[in-house]
C-alpha cells in the first residue's frame, strides 16, 4: 500500500500543493482539510486519527508530540510513521523528500517509524 501522509498544521499547507504537482496519485492531507482533523485537535487525537486512517505524520512539533506519542504506544496505539520535520527545512527540499519517501517505500514500511527529515 502506498503510503499516506497527514501534514500536521504547523506545516506550509503548500507542500501539499507541492506534492500534488510531482503526482496526483499521492494521498495527502492536512489538518484543517475537509475529511482530516480539524484545527487546533490535540496531539492525542491526531495520533488517533493517523492510526486509524493508516497515515504517516508529518510534523515540526517536537515540543508536546513525543510525550503524546510515547502516551500513545503505552495504550497499545500504532502508526503509520512519523516524519519529524528539521527546523529551517525549505520547502522545495521537504516536498522532493516527501516525495521520494513515497515513491521508493510503502507505507507498511513505516508502522511504529519515526524520522527526522532531510535524512
Amino acid at each position: 500500500m502506498k503510503i499516506r501522509y497527514l501534514l500536521d498544521e504547523n506545516i506550509s499547507p503548500r507542500i501539499a500543493l507541492g506534492l500534488q504537482r510531482l503526482s496526483s496519485q499521492i494521498d495527502v492531507l492536512r489538518v484543517g482539510d475537509a475529511d482530516a482533523p480539524s484545527l487546533e485537535t490535540k496531539d492525542p487525537d491526531i495520533l488517533r486519527y493517523c492510526d486509524l486512517n493508516q497515515r504517516l505524520l508529518v510534523t515540526g512539533d517536537r515540543a508536546s508530540m513525543p510525550k503524546h506519542l510515547e502516551e500513545h504506544w503505552a495504550e497499545g496505539g500504532h502508526l503509520w510513521g512519523i516524519l519529524w520535520v528539521r527546523p529551517n527545512t525549505p520547502l522545495g527540499v521537504l516536498i522532493q523528500e516527501l516525495h521520494f519517501i513515497w515513491d521508493a517505500s510503502e507505507a507498511e514500511e513505516w508502522i511504529d517509524a519515526t524520522d527526522w527529515i532531510p535524512f
